[in-house]
């Protein structure tokens, strides 16, 4: 970190009071942070979450955290408005990719940046389409346990087999977060699946959805759709499409679209296990 004089630039990581000015940033971008994500955001890496300051105020913000040796996973890169187009975003994300070293990185990206990010090395994985609305339910029979009932060492390692890296620290975190719910589906000693919703600046997300067919996903978003009211939102990647035809048929529309994009190759997963992925920011 430090002082880029040619524009007159000071990056630094992030505060704790910088964690929810980055929330703040994201909302004013319409990406809809979650209430809480940022504690459990920071539990990854709170070194990998950097803000870049000019003449004593904030300008550009970004994050990169670090999960393993091998991965890391780049978002919050946000430059203030008024401030685009000096440099600042270029320096800052420089900063960032220095913290991931030589570790593969993934992001979701807007679609219309996704020239710029290939230059810096990103190759198109999939999309993720979010789809939203007021959720249409009907009656279901509800199968599911609280997620607290399972082992979080199984949680863990269920998301480690759909995700590039071991994190069961922030899955941890995740489950445990006020105000989110969580709910599985066991039968006969095995996990089929699990869900978390939770609220956010615009109603709430399902975040992530993790099944084993439709069936148990359609039960999954149910469940944790009837555990409030309003709008909820969820995050589907594009080959499944599976997870597409659940939203639509909940009444929900898609809103936004992102990028998945890494820079090298990453361990597979089973992508039509993911009806919704947990994060833009932290993957």
């Amino acid at each position: 970190m430090g002082r880029f004089d040619d524009i007159g630039l000071v990056i630094r990581p992030m505060q704790p009071a910088d964690l929810f000015i980055a929330a703040d940033w994201a909302a004013a971008e319409g990406w809809n942070p979650g209430l809480g994500d940022m504690p459990c955001f920071a539990s990854i890496d709170p070194q990998g979450f950097l803000v870049g300051e000019h003449e004593g105020r904030r300008a550009a913000i970004i994050s990169n955290v670090n999960y393993s040796d091998g991965f890391a996973f780049l978002g919050f890169y946000i430059v203030r408005p008024e401030l685009r187009g000096r440099g600042f975003g270029w320096r800052i994300w420089q900063a960032a990719l220095q913290h991931s070293r030589s570790r593969v990185v993934g992001l979701d990206g807007v679609v219309a940046q996704q020239d710029n990010y290939r230059k810096s090395g990103f190759k198109l994985a999939w999309r993720n389409a979010r789809y939203g609305g007021v959720p249409a339910l009907g009656a279901f029979r509800d199968e599911t346990v609280p997620l607290s009932d399972i082992p979080i060492e199984a949680v863990a390692t269920d998301d480690a087999a759909l995700f590039p890296a071991d994190r069961a620290a922030f899955v941890q975190a995740w489950v445990d977060a006020p105000g989110h719910v969580g709910r599985a589906i066991v039968r006969d000693g095995e996990l089929l699946g699990w869900g978390v919703i939770r609220p956010s600046r615009k109603g709430r997300k399902i975040a992530p959805l993790y099944a084993k067919d439709r069936e148990v996903a359609e039960t999954l978003f149910s469940v944790l759709a009837a555990s409030g009211e309003g709008e909820v939102f969820i995050d589907v990647p594009e080959p499944n499409a599976e997870a597409a035809a659940l939203a639509l048929s909940r009444g929900l529309a898609p809103c936004f679209e992102t990028a998945r994009m890494y820079t090298g190759p990453v361990r597979p997963a089973a992508m039509d296990r993911i009806f919704g992925i947990t994060s833009y920011e932290v993957g």
